[in-house]
């Protein structure tokens, strides 16, 4: 039976619920017809988040797999390959959409320990133009990945790597803004001691600058109940455009839900700092226990490797003592605008205790 404590639900940082303020936001807001274009707080949204991310145009979406797959598509035609990291979002967790919904093939590479794929694997796996192979046209990044953050060197030299081919470049940046305060802050975060949530949105636009299109995710650190973005040039979004009504992905008093992403942009951000501490203190509050072993937590991530044949029934046996977590290949815990630093305490005694 699940302890009869308040649950501590750790298993994403998409559980939130939106705050008092995000209410009042969502039900003040002007509407409109979005499919018709003319929702205003949508469009509100779309021109700011374009903004602070320095590209031409945005476009709202339902979901971070759908602002993915309309990049793909985008980007992509039938017939053409997408150079991706194994165990990235965009080929692994999305359902093969590029491939069964674009014709688009992915070619997978191994990700590094650091969630990066090596320069010399990218240029490794860019096919020659032959009849033989499939058309390689765009290389996705993701940042963060598992919760660790790329640097903007690397993002550099793999975006420049992948323009001297010729090859468009999607980055999948559903906690972009975690990446943007853990880097403007320093390693691990910080942002909000240097209280600057203008040096976090300057990073953000710096790392989007490298790339053709951003996906940005506002229900997970952000704690929007629904919705991402995706921004390029206008060429682009006016492709993604279509393929987003070929997919289902039009939706009419949207405003309703934009307004919630742009009550986040403007009180969440910084705070994600705050997400990392916690993140931190978790890790830390695990070290020195035999049958276990977690990794540093770069952002709002812990993962944790049980010893061989623990994992099976552990995330069981969490949850009945009121720590929800998931479990597919290590544990992990995420932290959110919903956990206090005393849950972040208690569950540090439950896994002590449990494992």
């Amino acid at each position: 039976m699940m302890s009869t404590a308040k649950t501590i639900d750790l298993r994403s940082d998409t559980v939130t619920q939106p705050t008092p303020a995000m209410r009042d936001a969502m039900m003040a807001a002007p509407l409109g017809d979005d499919v018709f274009g003319d929702d205003p707080t949508v469009n509100a949204l779309q021109q700011r988040i374009a903004s602070l991310l320095g590209k031409e145009a945005a476009l709202f979406m339902p979901s971070g797999t759908q602002s993915n797959l309309a990049a793909l598509m985008a980007h992509c035609q039938r017939g053409d390959e997408y150079l991706v990291g194994q165990g990235a979002h965009t080929y692994r967790y999305e359902a093969g959409g590029g491939a069964v919904l674009g014709s688009i093939q992915p070619q997978p590479i191994t990700n590094q320990p650091d969630g990066s794929l090596a320069l010399a694997d990218i240029e490794a796996a860019i096919k020659p133009d032959d009849a033989h192979f499939a058309r390689t046209r765009l290389l996705c990044l993701e940042n963060t990945f598992g919760g660790q953050v790329l640097s903007v060197a690397y993002l550099r030299q793999a975006t420049d790597l992948a323009h001297r081919h010729g090859l468009g470049t999607h980055l999948d940046g559903a906690r972009l803004f975690n990446a943007a305060v853990a880097l403007a802050g320093g390693a691990g975060g910080g942002a909000a001691d240097a209280g600057a949530a203008d040096a976090v949105f300057a990073m953000a636009r710096e790392m989007a600058q490298l790339f053709d299109s951003v996906s940005v995710c506002f229900s997970k650190g952000l704690g929007a109940p629904v919705g991402s973005a995706l921004v390029g040039s206008r060429e682009l979004i006016a492709r993604a455009h279509r393929v987003r009504k070929m997919l289902g992905g039009g939706m009419r008093q949207a405003g309703v839900l934009a307004a919630a992403a742009l009550h986040a942009l403007e009180h969440h951000v910084d705070r994600l700092a705050d997400d990392h501490a916690h993140a931190r203190r978790l890790a830390d509050g695990l070290r020195g226990v035999a049958a276990i072993a977690s990794a540093p937590a770069h952002t709002n991530m812990v993962f944790v490797d049980l010893a061989p044949g623990a994992r099976a029934d552990a995330v069981a046996r969490l949850r009945e003592r009121g720590l929800l977590c998931t479990g597919l290949y290590k544990l992990r815990l995420v932290t959110h605008l919903d956990v206090s630093r005393d849950q972040i305490d208690r569950a540090v005694q439950i896994l002590r205790d449990t494992l």
